[in-house]
């Protein structure tokens, strides 16, 4: 059979394979390679090979970069893996959102990184959420000495080079990052029941409040909005139970036990303003790089629920938030899930059929999603099957139902003649993966093992210090570090409280000083309290409009 030579490494392999079996280098398409193969000394050249490898890896850069198969960016695509081949993700089917999943320490955080990096040289705004702390390293060059070293020279990447990313870091607590805020009003009451833990009677009776609150143009900001709103709706039940159904005071109570819960967990901090705009994610750096936007999650993680619940309404409101854009050549924006078997663990029927059309529908919008947990397993079907583009990690099988698990993720690839994916999925040494990524017609290519890329970025957390200079610098921090306390329902209400007790003085003042009247119906006083929260609600001017998931539309 006819033989050439890697132009590389020097390696020999058939005239008609189109890599280099060593080192993974394109062959095909150069007509000449047969031709030069004598002049790389043929008796030599098996025993030269390793040697000469790392020194003619330079050299052969310029080849490899004009052919694409070695620069880690450019081109329209995205190389993120190298098994025989290289494995690379089409921009424009990263909307068919993605998963990483893999057991503890397989390699997941950084798989993550370099996606993000990948996606932020392309001019993709990301959203992560960081979990463990150390995700905040993007920030910071990476540094040599590590294992990067060595699987750059593995790969012969032409073009790596270490190098710090636009990073925005958030902090819902406001302590190690920019203050993430959101009001009640745009939380809504589905999400916020989720929080607050309450039952189908006392999430309807939340309903009921939050509706009344818009019909009457009520902005509910923070939870002494919430709860002067109660209250209002616990003192007026009689009357508001003829147009918003029962309403029962032990219900109105257990919400309340709730908020106190919640606030005592220093719950209070999350609601206010000024709000986030998500749209403030949307941006890019001078050199046209997507800026990568963590979310410090550390102590957030802490309450699990609360964790997951924030991440679901940062969710919808980008779906609400986006119009209809249909494919594009590359999303608008990347949103990364992390600990996603949280999101659905425990979650009602109602809640998992709204995520599910979340999922489905927001890839139009030009958004991506791509779920970070342990086992595909985790995930729900009816959303796994909407997941592309999967990064699968050593699985452990180590019960029945591991192995299970470990059968059923290895019958969702398409087959790879050379090995089983069920058998390798219990070999796969760290940060080394089953990739399965859609080619450029949508449809899932053959499934490949390979070690993934190493990130250009620091591995590890950046130092406190460092965090803190970038969150004083940036731009947003001005727009959302300091809090503020506009006019809502509990000014309102106060002030409305207050002209309904001067009304009852005035009125008892008067029945000293003439005869009884039979009272009939409702009290001047609560009258006048409900006509003027009522004229408060015409005073906004606008309707409240609610989406899926009961957050407001901007």
């Amino acid at each position: 059979m006819d033989s050439m030579k890697c132009p590389a490494c020097g390696t020999s392999m058939p005239a008609n394979a189109k890599f280099c079996i060593e080192c993974g280098t394109k062959i095909g398409g150069a007509p000449t390679a047969p031709e030069a193969a004598p002049e790389a000394a043929p008796e030599a050249a098996p025993e030269a090979a390793p040697e000469a490898a790392p020194e003619a890896a330079p050299e052969a850069a310029p080849e490899a970069a004009a052919a694409g198969e070695r620069h880690m960016r450019g081109g329209d695509k995205l190389w993120i893996g190298m098994g025989k081949e290289p494995v690379y993700l089409i921009p424009k089917m990263l909307n068919r959102h993605g998963l990483v999943a893999g057991a503890t320490g397989t390699g997941k955080t950084s798989t993550t990184k370099v996606l993000a990096e990948a996606f932020s040289d392309m001019g993709i705004p990301v959203f992560m959420a960081d979990i463990k702390g150390d995700v905040s390293g993007l920030c910071k060059a990476g540094e040599p000495g590590t294992y990067v070293d060595q699987r750059v020279k593995e790969m012969r990447i032409a073009d790596f080079r270490f190098e710090p990313y636009p990073v925005r870091i958030f902090d819902v607590y406001g302590r190690k990052g920019i203050p993430v805020r959101t009001t009640i009003s745009d939380m809504g009451p589905l999400l916020l029941a989720r929080i607050l833990g309450l039952n189908d009677t006392q999430s309807g009776i939340l309903q009921i409040v939050f509706k009344i609150a818009d019909d009457r143009g009520l902005l509910l900001i923070d939870l002494k909005d919430l709860r002067a709103m109660l209250k209002y709706v616990g003192d007026n039940a009689k009357e508001l139970t003829t147009e918003y159904g029962n309403i029962t005071p032990q219900s109105v109570g257990a919400i309340q036990r709730g908020l106190l819960t919640l606030e005592s967990g220093g719950g209070d901090v999350f609601f206010g303003e000024p709000a986030l705009q998500l749209a403030d994610w949307l941006a890019m750096d001078e050199k046209g790089r997507g800026y990568i936007n963590v979310l410090d999650c550390v102590t957030l993680f802490q309450n699990p629920l609360l964790y997951t619940t924030f991440l679901l309404w940062m969710l919808s409101s980008l779906y609400e938030m986006m119009p209809e854009v249909g494919d594009l050549n590359k999303p608008k924006m990347i949103f990364f899930f992390d600990e996603a078997h949280l999101l659905f663990n425990n979650a009602p029927k109602a809640l998992l059929q709204i995520i599910e059309q979340v999922v489905r529908l927001i890839r139009s919008k030009g958004v991506g999603i791509y779920f970070i947990t342990q086992s595909p397993s985790d995930v729900p079907d009816t959303v796994l099957s909407q997941l592309g583009n999967k990064v699968q990690h050593a699985l452990r099988a180590y019960t029945p139902k591991d192995q299970k698990a470990v059968k059923a993720t290895a019958a969702s690839f398409r087959p790879n003649p050379d090995f089983s994916s069920e058998k390798v999925l219990g070999e796969l040494s760290t940060g080394e993966a089953l990739l399965s990524v859609l080619d450029e017609k949508g449809a899932p290519q053959m499934v490949q093992r390979g070690f993934i890329l190493p990130p250009k970025s620091f591995i590890g957390p950046a130092e406190p210090q460092q965090i803190s200079e970038l969150v004083k610098k940036s731009l947003l921090y001005s727009k959302y570090g300091q809090a503020i306390d506009r006019e809502s329902a509990y000014e309102v209400l106060q002030e409305r409280q207050k002209q309904a007790d001067a009304l009852k003085q005035t009125t008892a003042l008067q029945k000293k000083q003439t005869a009884p009247v039979k009272k009939t119906g409702t009290s001047l006083a609560d009258k006048a309290l409900s006509s003027a929260v009522t004229g408060a609600g015409r005073e906004v001017g606008r309707t409240l409009v609610r989406g899926l998931l009961g957050g407001l539309k901007k």
